[in-house]
């Protein structure tokens, strides 16, 4: 009988073995919510880094992507049966409790499996008693189907509430949403486009590739764009991604290009003011070259100010504040300025971003935004074009914007942007300006107003 006993209390002390996806999702996952990181950045080194088979692989990115997604929603469902107030539970019982619940209700998982494994994970990363906890709050989260979690929500009163919980977005963004589309059936469509992962999408670059041999790799075209395609699967499997002849860019940044390009094809000389990664730099560059025009890029940024290099060929690329452009005492006939802001429209590919920024980070950015657009015009040559582009809908780093470009520069007439977009993009222009939405168009919430310098 003693041996029984031993036995029975030294099984019930094995060692946890969690599976390493999930140990994997759990160390990205904490990196991003407690310490800033990026899943875009973080989680494709990883798992280049790992031996997961594909399956594995997309185990991974849909837990870990999914969850960042939905947490709000998930936090929503275990508020209510913890017995202590959520907002003050550990947080590495509340990170960890949101992949099971996610796993529970948003994946193929099944009940056992998803409730048992993500204990395991507990036991290795905060240790047995913690892991109870979390074992009691899944048990009891797993013990209702998600319609009925989520029955209460439909009876509150408030829209902004409701569709905030049930689609996971901050209240502040469903607001923002509102107030530019003044219908709540289309803001809802919105946050639900949100929360739809969104297949890789490919830019080829005139000179040194064409949407045709994107397609002849096994990418389909693009709706719009005559540059894009969309490719389910790996894109650095591919040879033209992996020589440097194509690139990754939502369909909405490639139009964004393709207007710019467009209205400036008379431009002798173009400056992108805040090149970013570079994937509007790469396209516009690309199409300077085939046009025979100049083109530089400018970028605050030493580390991707390099990554803006490799892909912009011949031409030159500035490191510094755009603020201070005029300091390079040069003008130019055209500009783009795609400028630092919310991300709002990029949530279905950035999944901590509606998280992650705040009401009150749009003064910073909007004031940010004025400085970069005067820096602009003052660099720009009578007669040339600005472009003003942002990966926001938001009002107030848009048409607010606009308006306060054009009260300020007299000397600025805007454009109508509509002819040089494709002739079957409906939906895209209001008062002169694109705007592009993730539910009506597909690609990310991208705007760009055009102004021309008179004198």
């Amino acid at each position: 009988m003693a041996n029984i006993l031993v036995k029975a209390r030294r099984d019930s002390f094995k060692s946890p073995k969690p599976d390493a996806p999930r140990v994997l999702v759990y160390d990205i996952f904490s990196e991003v919510n407690r310490r800033g990181g990026y899943s875009n950045l973080l989680l494709p080194g990883a798992l280049n880094a790992s031996n997961f088979d594909q399956r594995d692989k997309g185990f991974v990115t849909e837990l870990l992507y999914g969850t960042l997604r939905m947490q709000g929603r998930h936090d929503y469902i275990l508020a209510q049966v913890s017995d202590r107030p959520w907002s003050e539970v550990d947080e590495g019982i509340v990170d960890i409790c949101r992949l099971g619940v996610h796993q529970l209700f948003e994946m193929r998982v099944a009940t056992h499996a998803a409730v048992s494994a993500t204990v395991e994970l507990a036991r290795k990363v905060i240790g047995e008693s913690k892991a109870s906890f979390v074992n009691a709050i899944l048990r009891k989260v797993s013990a209702k189907n998600l319609e009925e979690w989520l029955g209460p929500v439909s009876l509150i009163s408030d829209p902004v509430t409701r569709l905030s919980i049930q689609y996971s977005h901050p209240e502040w963004i469903v607001s923002a949403y509102f107030d530019l589309l003044k219908d709540f059936d289309r803001v809802e469509a919105e946050l639900a486009s949100n929360n739809v992962p969104a297949m890789p999408t490919l830019v080829s670059w005139p000179g040194s590739s064409t949407q045709e041999e994107l397609v002849a790799e096994g990418a389909v075209a693009t709706r719009y764009s005559p540059y894009g395609a969309k490719f389910d699967g790996p894109p650095g499997s591919l040879d033209l991604i992996r020589h440097r002849k194509a690139g990754v860019q939502d369909e909405g940044s490639q139009l964004v290009a393709l207007a710019f390009s467009r209205a400036t094809q008379s431009a002798k000389n173009v400056l992108d003011l805040c090149a970013g990664p570079g994937g509007k730099a790469a396209l516009i560059s690309h199409t300077c070259d085939v046009e025979g025009r100049d083109f530089v890029a400018n970028e605050v940024s030493e580390a991707r100010a390099k990554l803006v290099k490799n892909v912009v060929g011949k031409f030159p690329v500035w490191v510094g504040d755009g603020r201070e452009i005029s300091s390079h005492n040069q003008l130019f006939d055209a500009i783009i300025a795609d400028v630092p802001c919310t991300g709002l429209g990029a949530l279905r590919r950035r999944p901590e971003v509606r998280w992650r920024r705040t009401v009150q980070d749009l003064r910073a950015l909007t004031e940010l935004q004025r400085e970069l657009s005067e820096a602009a015009i003052a660099t720009l040559e009578v007669g040339g074009i600005f472009g003003y582009a942002t990966c926001s809908p938001h009002f107030a780093e848009t048409f607010g914007q606009v308006k306060i470009i054009l009260k300020g520069h007299p000397e600025l007439e805007q454009m109508d942007v509509s002819p040089y977009l494709p002739t079957n993009l409906d939906g895209a222009v209001r008062d002169g300006c694109m705007a592009l939405w993730t539910s009506v168009h597909d690609t990310d919430s991208m705007f760009l107003a055009l102004f021309k310098k008179s004198v």
